[in-house]
Protein backbone atom coordinates (compact mmCIF):
# COMPACT_ATOMS: atom_id res chain seq x y z
CA UNK A 1 0.00 0.00 0.00
CA UNK A 2 1.64 3.25 -1.06
CA UNK A 3 2.23 5.55 1.56
CA UNK A 4 4.47 8.62 2.63
CA UNK A 5 7.32 8.59 5.25
CA UNK A 6 5.70 9.08 8.59
CA UNK A 7 8.20 11.41 9.77
CA UNK A 8 8.80 15.14 8.22
CA UNK A 9 12.59 14.89 9.71
CA UNK A 10 14.40 15.62 12.62
CA UNK A 11 14.68 18.20 15.38
CA UNK A 12 18.32 18.23 17.72
CA UNK A 13 17.80 19.13 21.45
CA UNK A 14 19.23 22.31 21.17
CA UNK A 15 16.74 23.33 18.46
CA UNK A 16 13.83 22.01 20.57
CA UNK A 17 14.79 24.06 23.87
CA UNK A 18 14.99 27.07 21.34
CA UNK A 19 11.28 26.31 20.69
CA UNK A 20 10.07 26.21 23.77
CA UNK A 21 11.59 29.30 24.66
CA UNK A 22 9.33 31.37 22.24
CA UNK A 23 5.07 31.84 23.17
CA UNK A 24 2.91 29.63 20.69
CA UNK A 25 1.53 32.84 19.13
CA UNK A 26 5.30 33.42 18.31
CA UNK A 27 5.19 30.22 16.27
CA UNK A 28 1.87 30.72 14.84
CA UNK A 29 2.64 33.88 13.10
CA UNK A 30 5.91 32.57 11.94
CA UNK A 31 4.27 29.97 10.25
CA UNK A 32 1.67 31.87 9.07
CA UNK A 33 4.04 34.23 7.26
CA UNK A 34 5.66 31.01 5.56
CA UNK A 35 2.02 30.37 3.76
CA UNK A 36 1.48 27.08 6.21
CA UNK A 37 -1.96 26.28 7.74
CA UNK A 38 -3.29 26.83 10.98
CA UNK A 39 -0.89 24.64 12.98
CA UNK A 40 -2.39 25.41 16.44
CA UNK A 41 -4.50 22.65 17.87
CA UNK A 42 -7.75 24.05 18.48
CA UNK A 43 -9.70 23.57 21.78
CA UNK A 44 -6.63 21.66 23.09
CA UNK A 45 -5.93 23.29 26.99
CA UNK A 46 -3.55 23.56 29.40
CA UNK A 47 -5.18 21.04 32.40
CA UNK A 48 -3.31 23.50 34.93
CA UNK A 49 -2.12 26.95 35.08
CA UNK A 50 2.10 25.54 35.40
CA UNK A 51 1.65 24.07 32.43
CA UNK A 52 4.04 24.47 29.72
CA UNK A 53 5.57 22.07 27.38
CA UNK A 54 8.13 21.48 24.59
CA UNK A 55 8.83 17.68 23.18
CA UNK A 56 8.92 15.45 19.65
CA UNK A 57 6.02 14.10 19.20
CA UNK A 58 5.24 10.59 19.48
CA UNK A 59 1.50 10.01 17.83
CA UNK A 60 -1.29 7.35 19.08
CA UNK A 61 -4.60 7.25 17.10
CA UNK A 62 -7.30 5.63 18.24
CA UNK A 63 -10.60 4.47 16.12
CA UNK A 64 -13.71 4.07 16.97
CA UNK A 65 -14.98 1.14 19.23
CA UNK A 66 -15.85 -2.54 17.37
CA UNK A 67 -15.85 -6.00 18.38
CA UNK A 68 -13.73 -7.27 15.80
CA UNK A 69 -11.38 -4.50 16.13
CA UNK A 70 -10.92 -4.55 19.93
CA UNK A 71 -10.34 -8.74 19.46
CA UNK A 72 -7.46 -8.15 16.79
CA UNK A 73 -5.81 -4.72 18.57
CA UNK A 74 -2.64 -6.10 20.06
CA UNK A 75 -3.33 -7.26 23.66
CA UNK A 76 -2.44 -6.06 27.43
CA UNK A 77 0.86 -4.52 27.18
CA UNK A 78 1.73 -4.96 23.38
CA UNK A 79 -1.25 -2.46 22.69
CA UNK A 80 0.02 0.56 20.83
CA UNK A 81 -0.95 2.75 23.71
CA UNK A 82 2.11 1.21 25.89
CA UNK A 83 4.45 1.17 22.77
CA UNK A 84 3.85 4.74 22.27
CA UNK A 85 4.06 5.29 26.23
CA UNK A 86 7.56 3.35 26.11
CA UNK A 87 8.67 6.01 23.32
CA UNK A 88 8.51 9.19 25.36
CA UNK A 89 10.72 10.78 27.79
CA UNK A 90 11.66 14.01 28.69
CA UNK A 91 12.17 15.44 24.97
CA UNK A 92 8.75 13.63 23.76
CA UNK A 93 5.20 14.90 24.06
CA UNK A 94 2.67 12.21 23.86
CA UNK A 95 -0.38 12.90 21.10
CA UNK A 96 -3.27 11.26 21.53
CA UNK A 97 -6.26 11.70 18.76
CA UNK A 98 -9.02 11.09 20.26
CA UNK A 99 -12.46 9.64 18.33
CA UNK A 100 -14.30 12.80 20.05
CA UNK A 101 -13.72 15.32 22.61
CA UNK A 102 -15.43 14.24 25.46
CA UNK A 103 -14.15 10.68 25.11
CA UNK A 104 -11.15 10.21 28.17
CA UNK A 105 -7.78 8.73 26.10
CA UNK A 106 -6.91 8.01 29.85
CA UNK A 107 -6.59 8.40 33.43
CA UNK A 108 -4.59 8.22 36.58
CA UNK A 109 -3.30 4.30 36.37
CA UNK A 110 -2.67 4.22 32.64
CA UNK A 111 -0.77 8.16 32.83
CA UNK A 112 1.43 6.82 36.11
CA UNK A 113 3.64 5.03 33.71
CA UNK A 114 4.04 8.26 31.86
CA UNK A 115 4.89 10.26 35.06
CA UNK A 116 7.57 7.18 35.33
CA UNK A 117 8.81 8.04 32.17
CA UNK A 118 9.42 11.41 32.54
CA UNK A 119 7.14 12.22 29.58
CA UNK A 120 7.98 16.11 28.34
CA UNK A 121 3.86 16.40 28.13
CA UNK A 122 0.38 14.83 26.65
CA UNK A 123 -1.99 16.19 24.17
CA UNK A 124 -4.84 15.19 23.08
CA UNK A 125 -7.94 16.84 21.30
CA UNK A 126 -9.93 13.91 23.74
CA UNK A 127 -10.51 14.47 27.59
CA UNK A 128 -8.75 12.69 30.46
CA UNK A 129 -9.81 11.34 33.89
CA UNK A 130 -8.44 11.45 37.24
CA UNK A 131 -8.09 15.09 36.71
CA UNK A 132 -6.09 15.65 40.30
CA UNK A 133 -4.02 12.98 40.09
CA UNK A 134 -3.03 13.89 36.74
CA UNK A 135 -2.02 17.30 37.94
CA UNK A 136 -0.16 15.26 41.26
CA UNK A 137 1.60 13.58 38.51
CA UNK A 138 3.68 17.04 37.69
CA UNK A 139 3.88 16.21 33.83
CA UNK A 140 1.82 18.71 31.15
CA UNK A 141 -1.01 17.84 30.07
CA UNK A 142 -3.45 19.62 27.82
CA UNK A 143 -6.57 18.34 26.91
CA UNK A 144 -10.21 19.42 25.56
CA UNK A 145 -11.56 18.96 29.11
CA UNK A 146 -11.86 16.20 31.92
CA UNK A 147 -14.28 13.92 31.61
CA UNK A 148 -16.12 10.70 34.16
CA UNK A 149 -16.65 8.93 31.03
CA UNK A 150 -14.66 5.68 29.99
CA UNK A 151 -13.09 5.78 26.93
CA UNK A 152 -13.02 1.75 25.94
CA UNK A 153 -16.24 1.80 25.62
CA UNK A 154 -16.57 4.33 22.80
CA UNK A 155 -12.73 4.13 21.12
CA UNK A 156 -9.56 1.38 20.89
CA UNK A 157 -6.25 3.04 20.32
CA UNK A 158 -5.09 1.56 17.08
CA UNK A 159 -1.95 2.96 15.49
CA UNK A 160 1.39 4.28 16.80
CA UNK A 161 3.55 6.99 15.60
CA UNK A 162 1.54 7.47 12.13
CA UNK A 163 0.40 10.80 11.42
CA UNK A 164 -2.66 11.96 12.63
CA UNK A 165 -5.08 14.64 13.07
CA UNK A 166 -5.65 16.28 16.39
CA UNK A 167 -8.09 19.13 15.91
CA UNK A 168 -8.26 19.10 12.87
CA UNK A 169 -4.17 20.04 12.68
CA UNK A 170 -2.17 17.32 11.03
CA UNK A 171 0.91 16.28 13.05
CA UNK A 172 3.59 13.60 11.97
CA UNK A 173 6.08 11.85 14.35
CA UNK A 174 9.06 13.83 15.30
CA UNK A 175 7.11 17.78 14.99
CA UNK A 176 7.74 19.81 17.46
CA UNK A 177 5.06 20.06 19.76
CA UNK A 178 4.68 23.38 22.45
CA UNK A 179 1.98 24.43 24.80
CA UNK A 180 1.64 27.27 26.92
CA UNK A 181 -1.44 28.85 28.48
CA UNK A 182 -2.99 29.92 25.20
CA UNK A 183 -2.93 26.41 23.80
CA UNK A 184 -0.86 24.11 21.68
CA UNK A 185 1.28 24.23 18.24
CA UNK A 186 2.42 22.04 16.34
CA UNK A 187 5.82 23.34 14.25
CA UNK A 188 6.50 20.69 11.24
CA UNK A 189 10.36 19.31 11.82
CA UNK A 190 10.98 20.18 8.20
CA UNK A 191 10.68 23.68 8.53
CA UNK A 192 11.22 24.03 12.26
CA UNK A 193 14.66 25.99 11.96
CA UNK A 194 13.13 28.89 9.68
CA UNK A 195 10.40 29.29 12.05
CA UNK A 196 12.50 29.54 14.76
CA UNK A 197 14.08 32.32 12.75
CA UNK A 198 10.80 33.67 11.99
CA UNK A 199 9.55 34.08 15.00
CA UNK A 200 12.35 34.93 17.48
CA UNK A 201 12.90 38.03 14.63
CA UNK A 202 9.23 38.93 15.35
CA UNK A 203 9.30 38.50 19.44
CA UNK A 204 12.36 40.86 19.32
CA UNK A 205 10.58 43.21 17.42
CA UNK A 206 7.56 43.38 19.48
CA UNK A 207 9.45 43.35 22.66
CA UNK A 208 10.99 46.73 21.36
CA UNK A 209 7.71 48.36 20.11
CA UNK A 210 5.60 47.46 23.48
CA UNK A 211 9.07 48.76 25.20
CA UNK A 212 8.76 51.93 23.05
CA UNK A 213 4.91 52.80 23.21
CA UNK A 214 5.35 52.13 27.13
CA UNK A 215 8.09 54.97 26.89
CA UNK A 216 5.97 56.92 25.00
CA UNK A 217 2.37 56.33 24.92
CA UNK A 218 0.05 56.39 21.73
CA UNK A 219 -2.09 54.47 18.97
CA UNK A 220 0.23 51.18 18.21
CA UNK A 221 -0.76 51.52 15.00
CA UNK A 222 2.60 53.24 13.78
CA UNK A 223 4.65 50.40 14.26
CA UNK A 224 2.00 47.37 14.31
CA UNK A 225 0.90 45.04 12.91
CA UNK A 226 3.49 44.59 10.57
CA UNK A 227 4.51 41.45 8.35
CA UNK A 228 7.57 39.77 8.60
CA UNK A 229 9.60 39.59 5.82
CA UNK A 230 7.82 43.47 4.30
CA UNK A 231 8.88 46.06 7.32
CA UNK A 232 9.62 48.89 4.83
CA UNK A 233 13.05 50.60 4.34
CA UNK A 234 12.63 54.25 6.27
CA UNK A 235 9.09 53.20 8.22
CA UNK A 236 8.98 54.76 11.51
CA UNK A 237 9.07 51.05 12.55
CA UNK A 238 12.34 50.32 10.67
CA UNK A 239 13.99 53.44 11.99
CA UNK A 240 12.72 52.49 15.64
CA UNK A 241 14.62 49.09 15.26
CA UNK A 242 17.76 50.69 13.22
CA UNK A 243 18.27 52.11 17.24
CA UNK A 244 18.53 48.95 18.53
CA UNK A 245 20.58 48.10 15.61
CA UNK A 246 18.03 45.69 14.20
CA UNK A 247 18.38 46.31 10.33
CA UNK A 248 17.76 44.51 6.62
CA UNK A 249 21.65 43.34 6.91
CA UNK A 250 21.15 41.09 9.99
CA UNK A 251 17.38 40.18 10.16
CA UNK A 252 15.14 38.37 7.78
CA UNK A 253 12.29 40.57 8.99
CA UNK A 254 12.44 43.31 6.19
CA UNK A 255 11.62 44.04 2.62
CA UNK A 256 13.64 42.45 0.18
CA UNK A 257 15.70 40.66 3.26
CA UNK A 258 12.93 37.53 3.70
CA UNK A 259 15.02 33.97 3.60
CA UNK A 260 11.86 31.84 3.26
Amino acid sequence: MATGPQSGGEISDELLGRLGSLSTQALVDGLWVMGWPNAQIDGSKALHSSHKCVGRAVTLQFVPARPDIAQDKPPAGESPEYEAFEKCGPNEVLVMASVGKWDSVGGDIKFLRLKQRDVGGLVTDGSVRDTDEIINYGFPCFSYSTTARQGPAYMQPWKCNDVVSVGGTAVRPGDAIVGDQDGVVVVPAKVAEMVYSIAHGREEIEDIIKEELTKNPGPPGIYYPFMSGKIKAGSPLAKLLATKGITPENSNQFEGSANW
